[in-house]
């Protein structure tokens, strides 16, 4: 799963929490009971006394003392329960506490993550794509086909099956998807319903629209001395996370600065064999006149195109809301 050395650290730093406030409440437990429970100190005091006495007599040669020992704590530890449920507790009440009992706070089961690590992972996951809301409404649980029909069906149908392609052999096989069509066909829906299950399944993703994506980048290259480290942490992931989505290219303000910007970033993750999708209202002639052909002709040779056509369901969705 992706994780920098900063993310781990500070997933590794949660878990030394948890140990510790763990432990100062079983120790208040214990002092609680040593306190309340009338003999129930002693008898921890007996076990800790018998272990040390039937130890030294295991070390001098006694086959016995084993065995004697656990006979003795067996008997002890019944009494204390004993006196602990007597007393209104339960016989577990001083258990180590452990936010997860499967791996006892320490995030490995043999050597493997936890289950309790993969999730701290995927939560790190979805606050760095910025968009864990979006994806409570964009992903394939949500996906209809209610407002299409004939060749828009068909398109969007087949665009459908090479996201669901796409997501099956991500870490097999490099690949790029290019959205483009009209507004509201359903591009940034798509597109988040990818993300959604690649962070799911422990992928770094980044989603930016292209105005916040080349306005970041942008700041990088004109004040790369007095850039905060933030800027250039947005820098690193824009280029290194395991997929980017550029949403809405087209709209940012067009400058010659931005093209040579996304080239460099297009071909930076290309080089690194790092996914990218884009998605863009422009035609695809559109595109290339904006964009210039090396832009173009690079999405065209490492890119599966995806056109999108149909109803603006986003104005569908509204009308049919304000008829309520």
């Amino acid at each position: 799963m992706a994780l920098n050395n900063a993310q781990y650290d500070a997933i590794m730093r949660e878990y030394e929490k948890r140990q510790t406030r763990n432990r100062h409440l079983l120790e208040e437990r214990t002092k609680e009971i040593n306190t309340k429970v009338e003999g129930y100190r002693e008898l921890s005091e007996s076990i800790a006394a018998i272990s040390v006495s039937q130890a030294k007599k295991l070390l001098e040669g006694d086959e016995s003392a084993l065995e004697d020992l656990r006979t003795s704590i067996r008997k002890l530890s019944s009494m204390k329960e004993e006196l602990l449920t007597g007393a209104g507790y339960p016989p577990n009440y001083l258990d180590p506490v452990y936010d997860c009992p499967d791996c006892k706070d320490t995030g490995y089961i043999d050597g493997s993550k936890c289950h309790c690590f993969k999730q701290a992972i995927i939560n790190i996951l979805y606050e760095q794509s910025g968009i864990q809301e979006m994806l409570k409404k964009e992903n394939f649980s949500m996906l209809s086909y209610e407002y299409f029909e004939g060749e828009d069906l068909k398109r969007l149908q087949n665009t459908v099956a090479e996201c669901r392609n796409f997501i099956k052999t991500f870490d097999s096989d490099y690949h790029n998807l290019f959205f483009y069509g009209t507004v509201g066909t359903g591009k940034s829906f798509l597109s988040g319903c990818v993300a959604k299950e690649l962070i799911e399944s422990g992928h770094s993703v980044i989603y930016s629209s292209s105005a916040k994506l080349l306005e970041t980048l942008s700041a990088n290259v004109y004040d790369y001395k007095n850039n905060k480290d933030t800027s250039a942490n947005d820098q690193n992931d824009f280029y290194g996370c395991d997929l980017l989505i550029i949403d809405d290219l087209g709209t940012e303000y067009p400058k010659n600065i931005n093209i040579t910007i996304l080239f460099s970033l297009l071909n930076g993750r290309h080089l690194n064999r790092k996914s990218t999708i884009i998605s863009t209202n422009l035609s695809l002639e559109d595109f290339r006149n904006l964009y210039s052909d090396r832009i173009f002709s690079r999405i065209s040779n490492q890119y599966t195109i995806c056109k999108f056509t149909g109803p603006d369901i986003r104005m569908i969705k509204k009308r049919l809301q304000n008829r309520k």
